[in-house]
């Protein structure tokens, strides 16, 4: 069984999604703690040909609480007018508009629950099928830190293979996994390139722009564009 597990970031890259519909369960790392200028609560867009940083308002947010424990305060309907200028005349506007209206409306303004809930959302829309699971709600070692408490989750789950994000390459040994008979393996995105408007192409953006640039079955083809190391 294939695992990936990797923290809830709002929209985020392409490779994230690859990342997640290449195995069979995805942890949401939520009872972590939150990464401040991380991308869990932000992500960028494209605005006016160029790259523009985007984010959620939290109340309180620290490193020193969990992703789980901070909320989100109210009025992020900002966002949406600035997605309705920055895509307006984007080609799949009208499908991933309302896609948003939805994701930004979410009632839980519990961060973890509220990315969640996006990352939900855009995993129906490209029609990836894993199953998603919180980590908090696992029977773990929560004493555990970094890879050891990595490691205790695949065995908890009956993992054979656990694929994290290339630049996991410095956090997580290919050695101490395979000691559990656990392989080890980073995924590396390929070079993504497609039509946005008349600028030059701004890559690694949001997934919020992938979608407002192509269809479903166009991301379905880049979800596969990437190598395993």
């Amino acid at each position: 069984m294939k695992l990936g597990i990797m923290q809830p970031y709002f929209l985020p890259y392409i490779g994230y999604w690859q990342l997640l519909n290449a195995v069979d369960i995805y942890v949401i790392y939520d009872d972590v703690a939150y990464i401040k200028q991380g991308w869990i609560n932000r992500n960028r867009m494209l605005l006016n040909g160029k790259e523009f940083l985007f984010s959620l308002s939290l109340a309180d947010a620290s490193s020193f609480k969990n992703i789980n424990q901070i909320e989100i305060i109210d009025g992020n309907s900002k966002l949406l007018k600035t997605v309705e200028h920055a895509y307006a005349k984007a080609p799949y506007f009208k499908q991933i508009f309302p896609l948003m209206s939805c994701i930004v409306h979410h009632e839980n303004r519990n961060l973890a629950e509220y990315v969640t809930y996006s990352i939900r959302a855009v995993a129906d829309y490209l029609k990836i099928r894993t199953r998603l699971v919180m980590s908090s709600e696992i029977d773990k070692d929560n004493s555990l830190k970094g890879q050891e408490k990595v490691q205790n989750i695949c065995e908890r789950l009956n993992a054979s293979h656990y694929y994290n994000a290339v630049g996991g390459r410095e956090l997580y040994s290919k050695d101490f996994f395979s000691k559990k008979n656990i392989t080890l393996q980073f995924l590396k995105t390929n070079p993504i390139n497609y039509k946005q408007f008349r600028n030059d192409f701004v890559p690694w953006l949001s997934i919020l722009d992938v979608m407002m640039f192509n269809s479903v079955e166009e991301i379905q083809e880049m979800l596969n564009q990437y190598e395993l190391l």
